[in-house]
């Protein structure tokens, strides 16, 4: 059973996409509104700039296709704290500037931390175990921490790591796993193991560094990685979610990738995530696949 379908993230107090227009996205983040690149927003923004700048309090512009710098407007802190109140947990953020236009959080992905805790609280497993790949600051393993489960956070950097370590102790959890490692070669020795999880979760970048500074692309190495991911979860209860922002990447990939590798059943759901803006726009934040066995 499948569903091709849109996913809206939902709202949330701390976080507020309020236009979007002109390659440009005006976000705010608890307190302070942020200007910053966007892609696919290659429509005209709903209000205009002079609006943009009364309100914003600083604005992000790339120098080069890896590294920009930030202009601040108005008085802000360096660092500064946001939560996500989900349906039956309450997760916490460290947000901070960096060169990469991010700030510690993606908050569209809040549908898919309600996927995960609905599915852990509803599979009633208290030993479950969920992988967290390409996890960046954590909010999946600290959603799946808050469900119970036994949790392995993995990304290739140790700063965003450390990061994730800091977002787990401002939400007031403990006893994640870190692993500093390439998500492909654990992957695959994690199958040589024999190890399985009732949960994993991917959200890959389009391209990007191994930790030895091996160089890849989404595209020629994913068919190869979702092989060995999919081999790890447990054959009687699981759920996989993943999420590309790939422009090249149709969520029918996705799908055909799953069912050539897994031919199982499952309820299946796979489209565009995308977030609402208060002026109604549908901003699209990539090609998504979530599912549960059945």
């Amino acid at each position: 059973m499948y569903r091709h379908c849109l996913l809206e993230s939902p709202p949330w107090k701390d976080y507020e996409l309020l236009d979007c227009g002109n390659f440009e996205k005006l976000e705010r983040f608890g307190s302070y509104i942020l200007i910053r690149p966007e892609p696919q927003a290659i429509w005209d923004r709903a209000m205009d700039n002079k609006e943009w700048l009364s309100i914003a309090h600083a604005r992000y512009t790339a120098k080069t296709s890896t590294s920009g710098e930030w202009e601040k407007f108005q008085k802000m802190p360096a660092n500064w704290v946001i939560k996500y109140k989900g349906n039956g947990f309450t997760i916490s953020f460290g947000l901070k500037f960096t060169a990469f236009k991010h700030l510690g959080v993606f908050p569209e992905q809040a549908a898919n931390w309600e996927y995960l805790y609905t599915y852990l609280q509803q599979l009633r497993k208290p030993d479950a175990k969920v992988l967290n790949l390409f996890s960046y600051t954590g909010g999946a393993s600290l959603a799946a921490k808050a469900g119970k489960a036994d949790v392995v956070h993995l990304d290739s950097v140790k700063g965003v790591v450390n990061w994730a370590k800091e977002n787990m102790e401002l939400s007031g959890l403990d006893n994640i796993r870190w692993v500093v490692e390439d998500a492909a070669k654990f992957a695959e020795r994690e199958a040589k193991r024999g190890n399985t999880y009732n949960a994993i979760i991917m959200d890959p970048p389009s391209y990007g560094l191994g930790p030895k500074g091996e160089r890849w692309k989404l595209e020629d190495n994913l068919n190869d990685m979702m092989k060995n991911v999919l081999s790890l979860l447990d054959k009687d209860n699981f759920c996989f979610i993943i999420n590309t922002y790939s422009l090249n990447l149709s969520p029918l990939v996705l799908k055909n990738l799953f069912q050539s590798i897994l031919p199982v059943k499952t309820d299946m759901e796979f489209g565009e995530l995308y977030t609402k803006s208060t002026q109604g726009h549908q901003l699209p934040l990539g090609s998504f696949l979530r599912c549960k066995k059945i």
